[in-house]
């Protein structure tokens, strides 16, 4: 016996509808950082033993700034859905929960924002 509502069952929705939507942006976010995270292993492996104007070099080419760029957007966005199902599932008093969840959005947001404005400022 399934309790759940006529509307939902069409919709194919669970509880709040919310579930599969966050669940597929992880997976696609995860997929997305497969490439991007071997390219940026591979790629910081061929910096080691250079020099620090070799490096930024390397950094202001267009394309290592735009997979750099792709990489830190999509891996602090990863982190930031990872971190909100830990805080929803563990976190069980609703204010606690609620500032923690605000609180990461707002730390992950600006990490981010600090990731691309350094390569940019780099690169341009």
């Amino acid at each position: 016996m399934r309790l759940e509502l006529p509307l939902a069952k069409v919709k194919g929705m669970g509880a709040s509808g919310e579930g599969s939507h966050h669940w597929w942006r992880q997976r696609l976010s995860a997929l997305a950082l497969i490439p991007l995270t071997l390219w940026f292993l591979f790629s910081i492996v061929d910096q080691l033993g250079q020099s620090h104007l070799a490096v930024q070099e390397w950094i202001a080419d267009p394309f290592t700034a735009f997979c750099l760029i792709l990489y830190s957007i999509f891996m602090f966005y990863h982190a930031q859905l990872g971190l909100q199902v830990v805080i929803e599932d563990y976190v069980h008093n609703r204010g606690i929960r609620l500032a923690l969840l605000l609180f990461s959005k707002v730390v992950l947001l600006l990490f981010g924002i600090l990731a691309v404005f350094s390569v940019l400022r780099i690169a341009l």
